[in-house]
């Protein structure tokens, strides 16, 4: 059964063509994800499909008595709203009895004239069979972490605002579900409860997310908006990727074909006397033809990130025991950490545990309550926020980039302007003096990525960088961080993001506690999971009677509890690597040793040759204690 048609359309805004002549139809049970650049128009082609927005030409037809829910990019609720009242819609008979059944349940632990409301309300639950909904609502509520129905939602944080419309749209039980980067402020716990549950749900579903993990795992055909087209993919992101690049490769041997044609054409043409011009009307139409497709653009260009790095000295942070508490809630507490050259460190927690407050206090704009933080003298932070920054809108894009620097130095030497620089980020000339108010979402935040890197940082931190970027930009960013010298920080919701770049977590574990582990994303929900197991099982194994106690095995030490914990991939190329820098480095201080033993060599060159020796064993110590770490794991 086909519960959409879309038939024909197009938009456009200004003297820009978002698209045309789009036509696609989803049938029933269809999970359907929209990928495509940023500013190509995916959230205007759902806020049509909604009916929020008009389309110049075309139509929409939904199949007829289908619930349709949207889920906006960026909600927008009633001014005063409660939780409560922004989650539970009166027009919906069946979440309405819910939500009286919720109040009055509430209040009849204080007010028993409740009591007999609710003894009038059970015969209609049963009559709707309400009670399995009304447990469904709470799972929802719960998982997305929703509990103060009373608070007020102009009140709330973007992330939770977020989720307070998540929940809205998953309880009304629609048939179809139009969602605009749903995993968008979430952390990575309920982001995987709402992939296992979008997978498992009966219902058609039209979503555009870049998560994709989350395409891989959820949807069965992927439409992609290129270059105002539509192409289509019955199959998940592996499958995308694969017929992508064979759809790229034939479009663009076609080009090649037509550009060789359109040579011999435009020399045929140049030969032909004005006069004879007429009588060869349908070659010179065909030739009109060929020229169009022979000036295509094949792909986009890439975004080139080889932005030089400032020099790292000996010291880059050290943290001694920080803690920090907010409104009574303690983030973080006792924790220490030294920074090492190279380090590629993962932030994860739930929200709202503290870590963007943990970021602001290494980079200095939050004081910790107690513990100190010793910077090195050549540490130069690159701080990417997970606020959008704002920009005039009428300041034009060029003129934002030069606010920082008119030439940018890239990693090879070579200078750029920044209109050439811009160039690499996908801002070509073109549209580098438009005004930054006309730009998507997507294109503000690459904006604010490039503001940045072209500080020339050696420590980069990026609190959720991957919000609002397409594919392509996130897999170039991630190749320029891959080859990244300096020290990196992340906080991410993206668990491909986190898992490719990281390989060391600093964990938000709730109550203050900050763990540190060793391993990428899946590393750690592998641990994870094998620790609660163990828990579970823990109790059964408990007696009270005096047999059980004799007979009860010597404890194991803790020892055994690591040798569940294998080294990654990373770590064990590391690990062998490290043995090979630790030799080398055991060379060079014997050679220096030996250097100032020797002769009589000037003041200055003995000088520089102690501060040497004293980098060599401060980079050897380092090495030895980390060889040391992962030679825990290696056995």
């Amino acid at each position: 059964m086909n519960h959409l048609s879309v038939e024909n359309l197009r938009k456009s805004f200004n003297e820009k063509t978002l698209f045309s002549e789009i036509t696609f139809g989803i049938s029933q049970g269809q999970k359907v994800a929209l990928v495509g650049h940023n500013g190509c128009g995916k959230s205007t082609l759902l806020r049509i499909i909604s009916g929020h927005e008009t389309t110049d030409t075309g139509q929409v037809v939904f199949a007829n008595d289908l619930r349709v829910a949207y889920l906006h990019q960026n909600p927008f609720f009633r001014e005063g709203d409660t939780v409560k009242e922004a989650v539970f819609d009166r027009q919906n008979p069946l979440l309405a009895l819910v939500s009286d059944y919720e109040y009055y349940m509430k209040l009849s632990e204080t007010d028993p004239a409740a009591g007999e409301k609710l003894q009038d309300l059970l015969p209609a639950m049963e009559a709707h069979n309400a009670w399995d909904y009304e447990s469904q609502v709470q799972q929802i509520l719960g998982k997305l972490g929703i509990h103060d129905m009373d608070q007020k939602v102009n009140q709330l944080s973007g992330g939770q605002k977020k989720r307070v419309s998540l929940a809205k749209t998953l309880i009304e039980k629609p048939d179809f579900l139009i969602l605009d980067e749903p995993t968008n402020h979430l952390d990575l716990e309920t982001i995987e409860w709402l992939e296992e549950y979008l997978a498992k749900a009966q219902l058609t579903l039209l979503m555009v997310t870049h998560d994709r993990y989350f395409l891989e795992r959820v949807t069965n055909e992927i439409l992609e908006l290129d270059g105002g087209s539509l192409y289509k993919y019955k199959g998940n992101y592996s499958y995308y990727l694969e017929k992508k690049a064979e759809r790229e490769q034939m479009q663009a041997t076609e080009v090649d074909k037509a550009r060789n044609l359109m040579r011999k054409e435009l020399d045929w043409v140049r030969r032909q006397p004005k006069a004879r011009g007429t009588k060869a009307k349908y070659r010179m139409d065909a030739f009109e033809d060929t020229k169009e497709k022979a000036s295509q653009k094949l792909g986009r260009a890439q975004m080139e990130l080889d932005v030089k790095t400032s020099r790292v000295g000996g010291k880059i942070m050290e943290i001694k025991k920080i803690s920090k508490s907010f409104e009574g809630k303690q983030l973080f507490r006792d924790f220490s950490y030294t920074f090492k050259k190279g380090d590629r460190i993962g932030v994860i927690g739930k929200n709202g545990m503290g870590k963007s407050t943990f970021l602001n206090t290494l980079t200095g704009k939050i004081k910790p309550d107690t513990g100190e933080i010793d910077t090195g003298g050549t540490t130069v932070f690159g701080y990417y926020t997970q606020d959008e920054q704002v920009f005039n809108p009428e300041h034009r894009i060029i003129d934002v980039v030069k606010e920082v620097a008119e030439v940018i130095e890239t990693g090879s030497g070579k200078q750029l302007t920044a209109s050439q620089f811009l160039n690499y980020f996908q801002f070509p000339p073109a549209v580098q003096y438009t005004p930054v108010g006309k730009l998507s979402g997507g294109e503000k935040r690459r904006l604010q990525l490039l503001r940045v890197l072209i500080k020339s940082p050696n420590f980069l931190i990026l609190d959720e960088p991957t919000n609002d970027l397409d594919i392509t930009t996130l897999n170039i960013l991630e190749e320029y961080l891959e080859n990244f010298g300096g020290s990196l920080i992340i906080v991410s919701h993206d668990r491909y993001f986190m898992d490719r770049l990281v390989e060391h977590l600093f964990v938000f574990e709730g109550d203050g506690e900050l763990r540190d582990f060793y391993g990428n994303y899946t590393d750690y929900r592998e641990t994870k999971a094998e620790e609660e197991a163990a828990e579970k099982k823990a109790p059964e194994k408990k007696s009270d009677s005096p047999a059980a106690v004799k007979t009860a095995p010597a404890a194991q030490p803790a020892a055994d509890k690591t040798e569940k914990r294998k080294l990654s991939f990373k770590e064990q190329r590391e690990f062998s690597e490290l043995e090979k820098e630790i030799a080398t480095l055991e060379k060079k201080k014997v050679q220096f040793t030996e250097k100032m033993n020797q002769g009589q060599p000037g003041h200055q060159e003995l000088i520089d040759w102690a501060q040497e020796l004293e980098q060599i064993n401060k980079t050897l110590e380092e090495k030895e204690l980390r060889w040391l770490e992962l030679s825990e794991f290696a056995g």
